[in-house]
């Protein structure tokens, strides 16, 4: 049993107590210091405050025996001491219990550890020592209303005396240890409850400790694996994949114009990734928390581009049935992206130019100026400068948007991103397709390296999901045109007596060149033919290909 010791009164005293029933309930240090030394172990308060309430109340002399912890208030709509309660911004809540019924008793065992108890700090006896910091006991319960406070259930129970000492650990108070019996408490209490208390609120401030450590170490693993993916998968750029002096070149750029509010003309192929580009100068801009809006230019029906972009009211025009916001109006306060702007129609492009220099626009049927507060951002894949050339474009409205250009290279001059990229798409692709995650292969990566990619990011995108529904977890082979690039592979050194100045080759140098370069894989490989990073793999052929190619020209590992 856990000693306590005062009442509020002064202490408690009783006589006539029968000797022998005392010595049978004396408090035992040796036990008590045994139950210490095992909670100073525990690194989780729930199992710490289990083994405290599970091995105390197995004492003979136990009836109950609570822990009870000072938390914050949150079930003060259903508290039943919610009009006594003079904080609800903390309380008292039951943390672990456990009693041992009279036989035959109706009252609900839950009432010994009902985890949704809870008591106001001051209210009742219980409440008081919280707030106070002071031991009570209690020699009689029937004769003390006070103790009784969100126990009345004790009173069926014929539980006789009560003692409660708070928890508290370098001057705070943590909590309140109650203990409850059908006798007269050990006179021992008085010193061993404090002892006992003390020792208890170490080990929680401790198993405290552990947990805040265990969640802080979880917290850094997250955010490190996190960050390793970043670092693998080179985002730093943000969405921007990749580590080469082209990508570099433009999130340089970015940096610069997206904290000014300079219009942007962002220039590239076809799926190079001039959205991203844009989402990223809006991102790192102060209007970031503002809306992005992308209008493609190339989409809009010629009749229809002054309504998309500048909205109309009721009755403007036929099939104009109610008052309609134009994208510059959704747009306010964050970044306009105006999508293949090569595609507006000459006619409108004064009107755009009007709004980029007076940032002033009218609805369609409307005579009032609305305000235009909307970064401008340009994009398109033409020569914007022959499209001035041949009048197809107001060269006005060019140097307007061409305040700041920007051009997104091609994939074929970003190679050293492509093991990136499809090391990306290829996670990417299995999250959003519900397939096995499949394995990126050396051998596929050197294919990819050798292909042209006239699509751009798009078409490696859509060739790595292709290639991930069909590889079912498994290595990713890709379906690909011969189409390679001179660039991505290395010159080769003329064999003496060739073709090569005539441009080919004879049967023996092509036979030569392969055996060559099977050895190259067979050594890059260790000369381990099969499975992960094995020469079979590198090269993108079956192992039993490779075998048959290795017998065809005698090749062997040195030493076999």
């Amino acid at each position: 049993m856990v000693p306590f010791e005062m009442d509020a009164e002064g202490p408690v005293r009783e006589t006539g107590v029968d000797m022998e029933s005392a010595g049978e309930h004396r408090f035992d240090p040796n036990y008590a210091a045994q139950v210490l030394l095992d909670l100073a172990h525990e690194k989780s308060v729930d199992n710490l405050l289990d083994k405290l309430v599970r091995r105390t109340a197995a004492r003979p002399n136990v009836a109950c025996f609570q822990v009870w912890l000072i938390d914050s208030g949150d079930r003060c709509a259903a508290c039943s001491h919610r009009q006594e309660c003079p904080d609800t911004s903390r309380c008292l809540h039951l943390a672990a219990g456990r009693g041992t019924p009279n036989p035959g008793s109706t009252i609900d065992p839950r009432h010994y550890d009902d985890r949704s108890a809870r008591m106001p700090l001051g209210l009742g006896l219980l409440g008081k020592v919280a707030l106070t910091g002071e031991q009570a006991q209690v020699g009689d319960l029937s004769e003390h209303a006070e103790a009784l406070v969100g126990f009345e259930w004790a009173r069926q129970e014929r539980l006789r005396s009560c003692g409660m000492t708070p928890i508290v650990f370098k001057g705070e108070v943590l909590g309140v240890i109650m203990g409850m019996t059908r006798e007269r408490l050990p006179d021992e209490t008085r010193l061993w409850g404090r002892i006992f208390a003390d020792h208890v609120g170490a080990a929680i401030a401790n198993a405290r400790a552990f947990e805040e450590i265990e969640r802080l170490k979880s917290q850094l693993e997250i955010q490190n694996a996190y960050l390793q993916e970043e670092v693998v998968e080179a985002r730093a750029f943000g969405n921007l994949v990749g580590q080469s002096a082209a990508l570099r070149q433009i999130v340089s750029q970015i940096d610069l114009v997206a904290r000014t509010e300079a219009s942007v003309l962002i220039l590239g192929e076809t799926g190079t990734g001039k959205e991203l580009v844009a989402h990223e100068i809006h991102r790192r801009s102060h209007r970031r928390e503002g809306p992005f809006v992308r209008v493609n230019c190339a989409s809009i029906p010629r009749e229809l581009f002054e309504s998309e972009f500048f909205g109309h009211v009721k009755g403007a025009f036929t099939g104009a049935v109610k008052d309609r916001a134009g994208r510059f109006e959704m747009a306010a306060g964050g970044t306009l992206l105006l999508d293949e702007i090569a595609d507006v129609p000459l006619e409108l492009q004064a009107k755009l130019l009007r709004v980029l220099q007076e940032r002033l626009y009218e609805r369609v049927g409307e005579d009032r100026s609305r305000p235009a507060d909307a970064r401008i951002i340009a994009a398109t894949n033409r020569d914007l400068k022959k499209e001035v050339t041949a009048r197809r474009f107001r060269e006005d409205l060019y140097y307007r948007l061409s305040v700041f250009p920007m051009h997104v290279a091609p994939l074929q001059e970003r190679r050293e991103d492509i093991p990136l990229l499809a090391k990306h798409f290829a996670e990417l692709s299995a999250r959003e397709l519900r397939c096995p995650k499949p394995r990126l292969t050396r051998g596929g990566i050197a294919q990819l390296q050798t292909y042209d990619w006239p699509g751009n990011i798009r078409e490696l995108r859509n060739v790595i999901e292709r290639a991930v529904i069909l590889a079912r977890g498994g290595p990713l082979s890709f379906d690909l045109p011969t189409m390679i690039s001179s660039r991505a592979l290395p010159a080769s050194a003329p064999t003496p007596g060739g073709n090569v100045s005539l441009g080919f080759l004879t049967e023996a140098e092509m036979q030569q060149r392969e055996r060559a370069n099977l050895q190259a894989a067979l050594e890059a490989a260790g000369w381990k033919i099969k499975g992960v990073d094995g020469a079979a793999e590198l090269m993108g052929l079956k192992p039993t290909t490779l075998v048959s190619r290795m017998k065809k020209f005698g090749l062997q590992r040195p030493g076999a």
